[in-house]
């Protein structure tokens, strides 16, 4: 049953991954808790392998995300090269704060960005007409804030910076394929990051690289590198307003079950 459950996930996780430019964790994370939940996985670290595991799938799950939207040209690679250095180091600092974080308050900032994501898809962009993106400084500045906390919520930072990228008035697709490669290095870093972190803790699940538990991790992205390029297909072919407010409703119905988990 755990690995139908992860099956599913991991399909879910993928089209989104494709359609929304997300790393598919905003999905993932909440899964594997409570599959691990159900396992016997100690409170106090099954959801930071929850988070470190969710970060190595996206790095599998992102590269088909990449590849997916390049054929159809969506990807701003200027951009992609100044906000992933960036990422890259505020994922590393981020999956050194998660370790600092105790799992039951895991539990609860986790629910909390997934009902202020909710919230920003059901509200939508703001953005100026004259804004543009910021100068390299800014934007430097701006990415590593992204890799930090998408590194610490185990996501690969997409519901971060398509807001970011299209409150700077990029295109809806253009942001979301440039956020699809953005996530790529948030991923790697994040984690490297808690497989160092994890390395020496005694209640970590079997077959565990650090937070990094390997069979949820091969089970995911089986069925999300398949699903991935379909959803990169359906973006560039319709308007994604629609499927944004019912993953939103997604959100809060996951945000609510954790809460009460």
């Amino acid at each position: 049953m755990d690995i139908i459950i992860l099956l599913a996930s991991g399909a879910v996780a993928g089209m989104f991954a494709g359609l929304l430019g997300i790393g598919g964790g905003i999905i993932i994370v909440p899964v594997l808790a409570m599959v691990f939940n159900t396992q016997g996985v100690s409170i106090d670290v099954l959801m930071h392998v929850a988070i470190g595991t969710s970060l190595a799938t996206i790095v599998v799950t992102s590269l088909s995300s990449i590849r997916a939207h390049q054929k159809h040209g969506g990807i701003e690679w200027s951009v992609v090269r100044v906000m992933s250095v960036g990422v890259f180091f505020g994922g590393l600092l981020g999956a050194a704060i998660a370790k600092l974080i105790a799992g039951e308050d895991l539990k609860l900032i986790f629910s909390i960005f997934m009902f202020v994501i909710a919230a920003q898809m059901i509200l939508g962009n703001t953005s100026k007409p004259h804004r543009g993106l910021p100068e390299t400084a800014g934007m430097l500045s701006a990415s590593s804030v992204i890799g930090m906390i998408a590194s610490v919520m185990g996501i690969g930072g997409g519901s971060l910076s398509v807001p970011f990228l299209t409150w700077c008035n990029m295109s809806i697709r253009n942001a979301i394929a440039t956020s699809a490669a953005v996530g790529f290095p948030i991923a790697v870093s994040g984690t490297i990051g808690f497989m160092i972190s994890g390395w020496a803790v005694a209640e970590r699940p079997v077959m565990s690289i650090g937070f990094v538990n390997l069979p949820a991790f091969l089970s995911i992205i089986v069925a999300s590198t398949l699903s991935a390029p379909a959803g990169a297909w359906i973006a560039h072919r319709i308007s994604p307003v629609i499927l944004k407010r019912i993953f939103a409703g997604f959100l809060l119905i996951l945000g609510i079950r954790m809460l009460l988990s």
